[in-house]
């Protein structure tokens, strides 16, 4: 099966970089029910940068509006789901290289059962460009 790749809203925000942060955002999103299709984050500046992809953006912008959370505006990702093989990622990155567009970050895993699944991300200006070369809807 080839890659399904789709265009996805994601937001971030910034928290203290200490143990249990993550945790508490994450029971916070499960507690109002809201399903995360992707989710990571990373040190930032003393502190940490965590990014959501949720399924229903409405969803989560009402319960980051309850817990009190600072979130960014809607921005644009990529979410890409398909079966797992040697070099998965490679024609979709190449394509973009050869478009000359930049990842700005990429995060692949595998998911085991033989798929896999990857987000990543461009400069806002190459988000139409990037989603015309692969396929993305």
């Amino acid at each position: 099966m080839a890659a399904r790749i789709r265009k996805v809203d994601y937001f971030s925000t910034k928290v203290p970089n200490r143990a249990g942060a993550g945790a508490k955002l994450l029971a916070g999103m499960k507690d109002a029910g809201v399903n995360l299709l992707a989710f990571t984050g990373f040190p930032e500046r003393g502190g940490a940068q965590v990014d959501f992809v949720p399924e229903n953006s409405a969803k989560f912008r009402q319960a980051a509006k309850k817990a009190g959370l600072k979130v960014s505006q809607r921005k644009t990702g990529f979410l890409v789901q398909g079966d797992d093989r040697v070099g998965a990622l490679t024609g979709i990155l190449a394509k973009l290289a050869q478009a000359r567009i930049g990842l700005v970050a990429l995060d692949a895993v595998t998911a085991g059962k033989g798929r896999y699944g990857a987000i990543f991300w461009v400069k806002r200006k190459d988000v139409a460009r990037a989603a015309r070369l692969v396929g993305a809807r």
